[in-house]
């Protein structure tokens, strides 16, 4: 099945930098329908008013971490199935382990490239 390019996607990342850099990488891939939050709450909000089909989220924010976004999101009704991935600089093992059982669909680690962009999502979605 192909992916939906023109689904929403969700960018959640506290620095302005990494969300470009994240957006610049999607719509490479063919994402069109982008939209960005700088904390938790904010992603929280666009998510009770939006339908995403992909939420790719920082670990370390504050006020709430990506992980209790992660948790937050899978608690609310339209949030248990929507693809969900971690992108942190965060490598250690028990936070990838954490992410996943916490129900993220993949962990991605920081810095990283198109390609391995492309990799983690189509381990998500099955082939871009």
């Amino acid at each position: 099945m192909a992916v939906d390019r023109s689904m929403n996607v969700l960018v959640v990342d506290d620095y302005k930098s990494m969300i470009r850099i994240v957006r610049g990488l999607l719509e490479q891939l063919g994402f069109k329908n982008i939209d960005e939050a700088v904390d938790g709450p904010s992603a929280l909000e666009k998510i009770a008013q939006k339908d995403y089909g992909l939420i790719l989220s920082d670990w370390n924010m504050s006020p709430m971490t990506g992980y209790e976004l992660l948790q937050a999101v899978r608690a609310m009704p339209n949030g248990k199935s929507t693809p969900f991935v971690m992108v942190t600089a965060e490598a250690k093992t028990e936070n990838v382990v954490a992410a996943r059982q916490a129900g993220a669909n993949n962990y991605i680690i920081k810095p990283f490239t198109l390609a391995v962009l492309k990799q983690k999502l189509t381990a998500v979605f099955g082939e871009l």
